[in-house]
């Protein structure tokens, strides 16, 4: 068996654990929504609301923009962010792995002239503070979504849990050496410390070395937060036409849950995942299921098909057929070694 046959085995074997989940979730939640019924719910869906979660959406890559400069030190325009960002999402459409994520560092890195590994870095970052904002939405209303009167109570518990969290992230920040030498130390005795959690603290602390300043960091999570708030808000403004009277956290809990389930391995685009995730949710909120594979069909469509005109602006803007762009990614990013 030659290097290239193994190498080809080998990725099979990657992304085939996905593709499977996606094609499970799929047939789940196809079974327990009505077929027939699927068509017409879509159809209902009012023109205006999806032209409002088009427009969402677009300030949602803006705002995402922003705070990924800001994170970056301000060492790249917003321009440079937004495509990037967006060339990101159209990898992730076309690739499994996350491979959107190694994507955008790489173009981005070429554009704004920077290591690749300092803006990978700078990723990790913006991932760690979606996942304690995540974490926390979803902790906050889950009580809610559930009918739980010590809500109010969890909500309170997970904010303090997410400040500490955050706090905790800034401290690192403003200690890093005295944190790499003590995880350095105990990987001395433990073997997958030292070959996993080593290389990806080093990355982290690269990230965090532009946060070391209480106004930058505060900075960075306030234009994350904003991203959070727009995104939370396309969630909930979508679910209007499905209830009218939906309470606001009904989008956070959406958002949160959504953020979760597409964390799960899946073939590209999350698919399956993304649907699966927003039925689940909006099952547990009462919403009936049909209603809430429509209204996950069509949002997911509408991201997939905004991302994916802008990523490929982003081509022409940089003078790149997709054929070329295909190659280089899969040839440095999706399978580096089998050259």
């Amino acid at each position: 068996m030659n290097r290239q046959t193994k190498g080809t085995i080998k990725n099979v074997g990657r992304w085939l654990p996905g593709v499977l989940i996606s094609l499970i979730t799929l047939f789940v939640v196809f079974r327990l929504a009505q077929w027939d019924e699927l068509g017409p719910a879509i159809a209902r869906i009012p023109l205006l609301f999806i032209l409002a979660a088009v427009l969402l959406t677009l300030l949602f890559l803006m705002t995402r923009a922003v705070a990924w400069r800001v994170i970056l030190g301000n060492h790249a325009s917003v321009s440079q962010t937004f495509w990037a960002i967006n060339q990101g999402y159209l990898l992730n459409n076309l690739f499994p792995f996350r491979a959107g994520e190694f994507g955008r560092a790489l173009l981005l890195g070429q554009a704004a002239h920077l290591p690749p590994a300092r803006v990978l870095s700078s990723i990790v970052i913006e991932r760690a503070f979606d996942l304690a904002i995540a974490a926390g939405l979803l902790l906050a209303t889950l009580p809610l979504a559930l009918g739980m009167a010590w809500a109010r109570s969890v909500a309170i518990l997970t904010l303090g849990l997410v400040i500490a969290g955050l706090l905790m992230l800034f401290l690192m920040s403003r200690n890093q050496q005295w944190v790499i030498g003590l995880v350095e130390k105990i990987g001395a005795k433990w073997g997958f410390v030292r070959r996993v959690v080593v290389p990806q603290l080093n990355a982290l602390m690269q990230g965090l070395s532009t946060l070391s300043e209480p106004r930058q960091f505060l900075l960075s999570l306030f234009w994350i937060g904003v991203s959070w708030g727009v995104a939370v808000s396309t969630y909930y403004v979508f679910l209007l036409p499905i209830d009218p009277q939906a309470p606001f956290w009904w989008g956070m809990f959406t958002d949160a849950v959504l953020a979760m389930g597409i964390a799960i391995p899946s073939a590209p685009a999350a698919l399956g995942t993304f649907e699966a995730s927003i039925v689940g949710a909006l099952t547990i909120l009462g919403i009936d299921q049909t209603a809430a594979l429509a209204y996950a069909i069509t949002l997911h469509f509408i991201q997939f098909v905004v991302t994916g005109i802008l990523g490929l602006i982003a081509l022409v803007r940089q003078g790149k057929s997709v054929g070329t762009f295909l190659k280089d990614i899969q040839a440095k990013v999706i399978n580096p070694t089998s050259s």
